[in-house]
């Protein structure tokens, strides 16, 4: 990483250490202790080094990858709905194993952020919470979605119960089109954090899915409070 006026990277390695570890250093009155603890983290994160090797957009693509492994979900052929898909590591883990490409494209991805195109993926730049999103999803997938993902998390507001409650919304909202759209047999992964008020969410998906499965991915941050929700098999 280049160094810059605000702050000053140096590798050093502790006693016994077994490799480099990247400390940003403060310049008076530059950069809140808060960010330099935050850049510190992710400049040592593995997952964040492993997606730059693998290709992938970010480390959340390792979390899809370790829930997929486990729980088998994704499969030649399926067609795929990956909601708050920016910066696009989902996307691209689903298009590789289901074997979406350019000429009969099969993941669709979308965010109210905007993502660079990738190969095997129609993208969408809106937002999901508006009332023509869910048609125009199915319209650009052209049937209905094996599996539904949702990696959304509302935008933050610094008041944690408001941030809570805002997301609560947005996995419900995805619950709901998920179960509007899914065939007979399909899943829904969503993202979830903790705190209580999930459960309503957990009681509607028993009704409605086989089984359902709270995961904790070990690319999940261990301070992180979120969790997530696998419904398996719809009943249709």
């Amino acid at each position: 990483m280049k160094e810059t006026d605000n702050t000053r990277i140096s590798n050093h390695a502790g006693a016994g250490a077994r490799k480099l570890h990247i400390r940003v250093k403060k310049k008076a009155g530059t950069i809140k202790a808060s960010s330099r603890r935050w850049l510190e983290r992710h400049l040592n994160d593995p997952y964040v080094h492993q997606s730059k090797v693998d290709g992938y957009r970010s480390r959340a693509a390792y979390k899809l990858i370790e829930i997929n492994n486990r729980y088998k979900l994704l499969k030649k052929g399926q067609k795929v709905i990956d909601l708050g898909a920016a910066p696009g590591g989902w996307s691209q883990v689903v298009a590789r194993i289901v074997g979406s490409n350019n000429e009969n494209p099969s993941v669709i991805g979308i965010d109210y952020l905007h993502i660079d195109p990738l190969p095997g993926i129609i993208l969408l730049e809106m937002d999901f919470l508006d009332e023509e999103t869910p048609q125009k999803l199915l319209d650009a997938l052209g049937d209905r979605p094996n599996i539904v993902l949702s990696d959304m998390a509302a935008p933050t507001t610094g008041h944690r119960r408001t941030d809570y409650l805002r997301t609560v919304h947005l996995c419900e909202v995805a619950a709901e089109f998920a179960l509007s759209v899914l065939k007979p047999g399909g899943h829904f992964l969503v993202k979830i954090f903790q705190g209580g008020t999930e459960k309503e969410l957990l009681t509607m998906l028993k009704k409605k899915f086989k089984s359902v499965h709270h995961v904790k991915p070990s690319a999940s941050r261990a301070e992180s409070v979120e969790l997530y929700l696998l419904a398996h098999e719809f009943r249709g």
